[in-house]
């Protein structure tokens, strides 16, 4: 019955956002509240769940998001991305343009929001294309692939983040675990994708985008753009080869954890980046605090997605279903992982966010981690994977990336719905791999 509950409770969820198009942290909050009450708990035992839930979520999430947001804007308004992406196109050629791009989508990806990183680099897109006169799939296909892959395995983004800290996962090692997966991955759905694209060359409107084209002397130098926009990968996997190499008595070790905590890699990577990006280029400190607001207020509703998310997992805990399922587990040859993914696969299927997908799937596998002894920072990665597959018409990004580059619906599906679809099935290889190995 508690299982059922649940069931009736996701359908519900589903129901709210496709069919009547509600929003996903309302859809969330009214979900946990009926799921809480229908388990056995009274009304107001929901409702502290559900406070605690949003409470315990945001307490270690939102500096990290809020961070991160304005980390990115900072590299998109200085122009530190555009000099990174032409140099790398200019170093690379074009005979090798497309491991330029993909380079590109990963380094600026890492930083960034997968929307905010489509927006800024498809004016390039569309340059490359122009000026070596090659398919815009060609180039698209391999940006939107690294960008993608960033978004859905590599912390500081907030899908691997909040799952992270659901799973009580090491970001670290979810770090060092992703960037395994998302090499192989980023090459089988980029350059290897678009030789089987070639019969879907479109030319698209180019006024639907409007982004600043910086000029020479308006950037940063390559190097300085680069070693900001990577400061807090770095800090992290300095933060994860610690942890692996050194005993937990040591001073260095410690450093590491401070500094390579997420909250801190990012508060870091700003105070690096007010510095480098904005009063080192001559910007007045109120030009500079005013990106840093209007990214804060750019992530608002990410935040109360993934709040919404977190009340729905505490609601399942208190209520006593986490246990049920745990119990149910005992014994059972399913492999957690594969679970994890699998949910999370169905999930985004039918709701179309990946963010809401996956928040949903911890809720529900959590209590399978303590009792099944997975690897916390594997299944991450897993639910990541799973909540990446297939995007198909109830998925902003679909209709983004279909009408940037003036597909049909059907072309959209067989490039970048498959092109998602691909990099969650490598993402489950690769979990799956990863933990024969380990």
């Amino acid at each position: 019955m508690p299982l059922l509950i649940v069931v009736i409770g996701v359908a519900l969820l589903l129901l709210l956002m496709i069919k009547f198009k509600v929003n996903g942290f309302i859809s969330l909050i009214l979900v946990a509240l009926v799921v809480g009450i229908a388990e056995g708990m009274n009304p107001a035992k929901a409702v502290s769940s559900i406070q605690n839930g949003v409470g315990s979520t945001l307490s270690s999430l939102a500096l990290i998001l809020g961070f991160g947001a304005m980390f990115g804007k900072l590299i998109a308004d200085s122009g530190a991305a555009q000099r990174i992406s032409r140099s790398l196109i200019n170093k690379f050629g074009v005979k090798k343009i497309q491991w330029a791009v993909v380079l590109t989508g990963f380094i600026v990806g890492i930083a960034m929001f997968y929307e905010v990183g489509f927006v800024l680099l498809i004016p390039l897109v569309f340059t490359i294309a122009e000026f070596t006169e090659l398919p815009l799939l060609y180039i698209g296909v391999p940006m939107a692939a690294a960008l993608s892959v960033t978004h859905g395995f590599l912390p500081p983004h907030p899908g691997p983040v909040a799952i992270a800290t659901i799973y009580g996962a090491s970001i670290s090692m979810t770090l060092v675990y992703g960037i395994v997966i998302a090499i192989p991955t980023v090459i089988v759905a980029g350059p290897v994708l678009t030789k089987f694209l070639k019969r879907f060359d479109h030319k698209s409107s180019k006024n639907l985008f409007k982004t600043k084209v910086f000029d020479e002397d308006e950037m940063p130098s390559f190097s300085l753009s680069v070693l900001t926009a990577i400061v807090p990968p770095i800090l992290m996997a300095f933060s994860a080869v610690c942890e692996i190499t050194l005993p937990k008595t040591s001073p260095i070790r410690h450093f590491a954890e401070f500094v390579g905590s997420p909250m801190m890699a990012m508060f870091i990577s700003i105070i690096v980046a007010i510095f480098t990006l904005g009063i080192m280029r001559g910007k007045k400190m109120e030009e500079i605090m005013r990106t840093l607001a209007e990214a804060a207020s750019s992530i608002a509703m990410i935040l109360l997605i993934v709040a919404g998310g977190g009340a729905f997992k505490q609601v399942l805990i208190d209520s006593g279903v986490g246990k049920y399922i745990a119990s149910i587990m005992v014994g059972s040859n399913i492999s957690p992982l594969i679970l994890a993914w699998a949910i999370a696969a169905i999930l985004r299927l039918s709701l179309g966010s990946a963010t809401v997908s996956a928040m949903t799937t911890a809720g529900i596998v959590l209590p399978l981690i303590p009792s099944t002894h997975a690897n916390p920072a594997l299944m991450v990665l897993a639910t990541g994977a799973g909540s990446l597959i297939f995007s198909h018409v109830n998925d902003p990004g679909f209709w983004m990336f279909k009408e940037y580059f003036g597909l049909s619906i059907g072309e959209t599906m067989a490039s970048w719905s498959t092109l998602e679809t691909i990099i969650s099935i490598m993402g489950l290889i690769g979990v799956l791999a990863l933990n024969m190995v380990g």
